[in-house]
């Protein structure tokens, strides 16, 4: 376990180092003090590195590491399948460490398609808390109910992975009632808080992601 964790394992989320687009030093910071496991994707190693941060496991196929010889306090695995992106590599393989739940950053940005796959990726360990952060949101599934205190006037989106039926929200500016958002014909962005409290969110079949924008705060 590196230097920069201080909690017992299983406490706290774990934290992947995707290969997208790299958030401020402080938000990493944030993140990375109280995550018990720091898995960085090999994409992302060098960057990292550079940063003086040492991960606990590095995964990928590493085509693009070629010296791991001042690393012998990190565990380098080596994945070659092809049917899963790198991210749910990473997921998968804290799965497997027993984490359920799982803080991810420097998963948008960059390139459009690996932006959209990895929140596409959300769906499929959808009974995992699993957060996608960068300096502008906060990206995860719904349970089918949800609420949560915002301020007034925060922003959020509702993005329905495929269909999503049945949606009831309270304290939006545009709240829906029995209504369904389907991705390609109808869907929740730039909604805001209607007034300082609480924020209901419930619906019925589907996969549901809620986009905090903080930069509006």
């Amino acid at each position: 376990m590196s230097s920069h964790h201080f909690v017992k394992e299983g406490q706290e989320p774990a934290l992947i180092i995707a290969n997208g687009a790299s958030c401020s030093y402080e938000l990493l910071t944030e993140i990375m003090e109280w995550s018990p496991l720091l898995v960085v994707l090999d994409g992302a190693y060098q960057r990292v590195k550079e940063l003086g941060i040492k991960p606990d496991v590095v995964i990928g196929d590493f085509d693009s590491i070629t010296d791991t010889n001042d690393d012998i306090d990190v565990e380098f695995i080596h994945l070659t399948d092809q049917e899963s992106t790198d991210l749910e590599k990473g997921i998968e393989y804290l799965i497997s460490r027993d984490f359920r739940d799982i803080n991810v950053l420097w998963a948008t940005g960059k390139r459009v398609d690996h932006t959209m796959n990895n929140i596409a990726s959300l769906a499929k360990f959808s009974e995992y808390r699993i957060v996608l952060y960068d300096d502008f949101n906060r990206v995860f599934v719904l349970p089918q109910k949800y609420s949560k205190h915002y301020p007034k006037n925060f922003a959020l989106s509702l993005i329905p992975l495929g269909k999503v039926t049945n949606i009831n929200t309270k304290n939006l500016r545009y709240n829906l009632q029995n209504e369904d958002l389907e991705i390609g014909i109808r869907s929740g962005t730039s909604n805001h808080v209607l007034e300082t409290g609480i924020v209901k969110i419930s619906y019925e079949q589907g996969q549901l992601v809620l986009v905090e924008n903080r930069s509006e705060v």
